[in-house]
């Protein structure tokens, strides 16, 4: 078959646009009028292109209507740069020989401990030059802590006049300094997607001075006196992980991970957070709008004095299962709602005693007895905003039971709750919120009932956190057992030993909550943070049976606290923080520690640096 076409005669504009191109020589032709018409001609084409032409290629681009620039020679940078693409293939993709190293060939050159510019020893390029990479870093951790707490004295006789036969000198000085140093090794492309296998460890040294003015009060032989020097040295990463598959394009990931963890149950480390062993499958779906995660782990023993974990002990029969889903803008755009599920199961029946000769394990209050529990908790957390306004919430149920309670000896069902909430609103440089939480507390000791809500492992961001007194300082409960009244950086009134070492306990008083706060931004470097907290025991049955004392008031107390962070670079690599905070003893405070103190103090002096 024969092909035909319709020739359309020229518009007079064409014709008149010929007949002048042909009058004119090629040198004029090139900056007339004409010339640029015939330009046009050939993109809506009606005349035809010129064919590629190598030695005209050569020739530099030139604006229509202005003549041409001659070239300038520029010293050679890259002499293995690959030779730009030809005129007519200009946008194309060319390959480079090392896209990593671009800027070194242009002469950038960082010297190896420039952690802010193009490192090989944090990552920023490979290892190899293709996609190994290695990350490492180093913190350093000091620590300065002049603090006031009601402190037990000796049974033999008190060290400091004026002392009774209960409570002895408040004032302590706490000196720590703690070095962490990691090293991360993965393989894979990661600009869109996660590693194909990553591989990590953490070690810490943590060295502590703790000086107090009672003998017995740091150790169990007051024959060592009232200063306590230790060193510790704790595994607190040491994990694999391995990319299992990217479904879909948006590259969600399905990983799993093995070794020593983080791992963090909720926003605000109300249940359970801390480096565990475990094993830990998790990822994405949806664009990342969903997240998951199923985890179960087996927890260390740790180092009393330090908090880091003891590798060179067995396991405790201490287990976690955990599962949790997250939801992205549900219900709202810019809100994150999380579902928990989370299992606990405990069989520590024999005796344990700490690093410093005291007993963990069964806990010195009640019957003193070794017990074994299952509970289980059931949980909703939420964090993000809604409009201008920030919202962190959070709820568990705990449901289970344990061998027998801590004041009887039939077995005991675990039936206890919490919620807390934190709102927030910005103006400018300046953050306000307001706080409330709640633990419920058990009502009657003597029941097979255990209503009082205790954590695994907790460690709250939250109502100031660690700035606050009573989330700071582990208050002892003295004259009812070898027990605190409430932990060290813990927000719950659980009469446990230490919340490193010691069980979960059901058998508390519970606390309540009520606070306001502020930030304010001074400076890009500078933050200033101001927290006012009123602190309640939700019940006192539990305290008045440990302490054999009727008639305990609720109130815990005011906690004030004001905190100063300092960041000269305007990173994180330099942070200095300033912090104090006093508790004025409510009614029930002085019912239990007496009213000869009107205040208790914290002072904190934090330098952390890391490269």
């Amino acid at each position: 078959m024969r092909a035909s076409c319709l020739i359309r005669p020229a518009s007079p504009r064409v014709l008149s646009v010929l007949i002048a191109a042909a009058a004119l020589p090629a040198a004029a032709l090139a900056q007339s009028p004409a010339g640029a018409s015939l330009h046009w001609l050939e993109l809506v084409g009606l005349l035809p292109a010129p064919t590629y032409d190598p030695a005209a290629s050569q020739i530099p681009r030139r604006r229509p209507g202005h003549p041409y620039e001659p070239l300038v020679d520029a010293p050679l940078q890259n002499p293995d740069a690959v030779n730009p693409a030809p005129v007519d293939q200009a946008g194309e993709f060319i390959p480079v020989p090392d896209r990593w190293r671009i800027m070194e060939a242009l002469g950038f050159q960082h010297p190896w401990y420039d952690p802010y510019n193009q490192n090989r020893l944090k990552g920023d390029k490979p290892i190899d030059g293709k996609d190994h990479f290695l990350v490492l870093a180093g913190i350093s951790d000091t620590l300065v802590e002049p603090r006031s707490i009601p402190t037990p004295i000796a049974p033999q006789s008190p060290s400091q006049p004026g002392s009774n036969d209960t409570l002895g000198d408040i004032h302590q000085l706490i000196l720590a300094q703690t070095f962490i140093t990691s090293a991360l090794y993965y393989k894979g492309d990661t600009t869109f997607k996660p590693p194909d296998v990553e591989y990590k460890a953490t070690v810490a040294f943590n060295y502590n001075r703790v000086r107090t003015q009672e003998t017995r009060a740091l150790q169990i032989d007051p024959r060592l006196g009232e200063t306590r020097d230790d060193g510790f040295v704790g595994v607190q990463e040491l994990f694999a992980t391995w990319d299992l598959r990217n479904p879909g394009t948006r590259y969600d990931f399905d990983d799993l991970r093995i070794g020593i963890q983080p791992f963090s149950s909720d926003f605000r480390g109300f249940l359970f957070q801390d480096n565990q062993p475990g094993v830990r499958l998790f990822g994405t779906r949806d664009n990342n709008r969903w997240q998951y995660n199923l985890a179960v782990f087996r927890r260390l023993e740790k180092d009393l004095n330090s908090g880091l974990n003891d590798v060179t002990r067995s396991p405790r029969k201490d287990y976690i299962v955990v599962a949790n889903l997250y939801h992205q803008d549900f219900p709202s755009t810019g809100f994150t709602s999380q579902a928990t599920l989370l299992f606990n199961r405990n069989r520590e029946t024999d005796a344990f005693y700490d690093s410093n000769g005291f007993i963990q394990r069964p806990a010195a209050i009640g019957l003193e007895s070794p017990r074994s529990y299952n509970v289980g908790y059931l949980g909703y957390n939420g964090d993000g905003h809604f409009g201008r306004v920030n919202l962190t919430v959070s709820g568990y149920y705990a449901y289970g039971n344990q061998s027998h309670g801590v004041f009887t000896r039939s077995g005991s069902d675990i039936r206890a709750g919490f919620a807390a909430a934190e709102a927030s609103m910005d103006f400018d440089w300046l953050r306000v919120r307001a706080s409330g939480a709640w633990a419920s507390g058990d009502k009657n000791p003597y029941d097979d009932r255990s209503t009082g809500y205790d954590a695994v492992f907790e460690n709250p961001i939250f109502a100031g956190a660690d700035t606050s007194y009573w989330i700071r300082q582990n208050v002892p409960l003295i004259g009812g057992g070898g027990v605190a009244l409430a932990q060290r950086n813990g927000l719950l009134a659980d009469l446990r030993p230490s919340k490193e070492q010691g069980q979960s306990n059901f058998d508390n008083p519970g606390v309540r909550l009520l606070g306001i706060g502020a930030d304010l931004d001074l400076t890009p470097q500078s933050r200033l943070s101001g927290n006012l907290n009123e602190w309640w025991f939700d019940r006192t049955a539990v305290l008045e049976a440990a302490r054999n004392q009727a008639d305990i008031g609720r109130r815990i107390g005011t906690d004030l606290s004001v905190a100063w962070t300092w960041r000269p670079f305007f990173t994180q690599n330099i942070v200095l923080r300033v912090s104090g905070a006093a508790l004025l003893p409510g009614g029930g405070f002085k019912d239990l520690y007496g009213d000869r103190h009107s205040s208790y103090y914290s002072l904190l002096g934090n330098l952390i640096v890391t490269y």
